[in-house]
C-alpha cells in the first residue's frame, strides 16, 4: 500500500439551481479523475488519498471549477485525516473488507 500523509472525503455543492448542479459536479469529477491520485466517488462524497498539499490544491481547484462554470459561490464539506509522518489508511484499507 501507498504511504499516504492525508486522506479527504468531501462534497462540493455549487450554489446554482438544482438543474444546474449535475453538469458542474461532472466537471469536478472529470478533474478529480485526471489528477492521478487514488480516489473513490460515492453517492454523496468523494474520497481522495495523497499528500496534504496536493489534496488542499484539489479542494481549492474544485471551488474554482464551480465559479468558472457560473456558480456565484460554492460550499464544500470536508472530512480529513492528516499524519505528516505517513501511514494514513488508504481507501482500500478502509473499504476492501466490506466489498461483496
Amino acid at each position: 500500500m501507498e504511504n499516504y500523509t492525508a486522506s479527504i472525503a468531501f462534497q462540493v455543492v455549487p450554489n446554482v439551481p438544482m438543474n444546474e448542479v449535475r453538469p458542474i459536479v461532472r466537471k469536478i469529477l472529470e478533474y478529480i479523475q485526471g489528477c492521478g491520485m487514488t480516489y473513490f466517488i460515492g453517492p454523496y462524497e468523494t474520497t481522495i488519498d495523497g499528500d496534504f498539499e496536493s489534496l488542499l490544491k484539489v479542494l481549492k481547484d474544485c471551488q474554482k471549477i464551480c465559479i468558472e462554470a457560473g456558480a456565484p459561490s460554492a460550499m464544500t464539506y470536508i472530512k480529513m485525516v492528516y499524519k505528516p509522518t505517513g501511514g494514513v489508511w488508504s481507501i482500500a484499507e478502509k473499504t476492501d473488507k466490506h466489498k461483496h
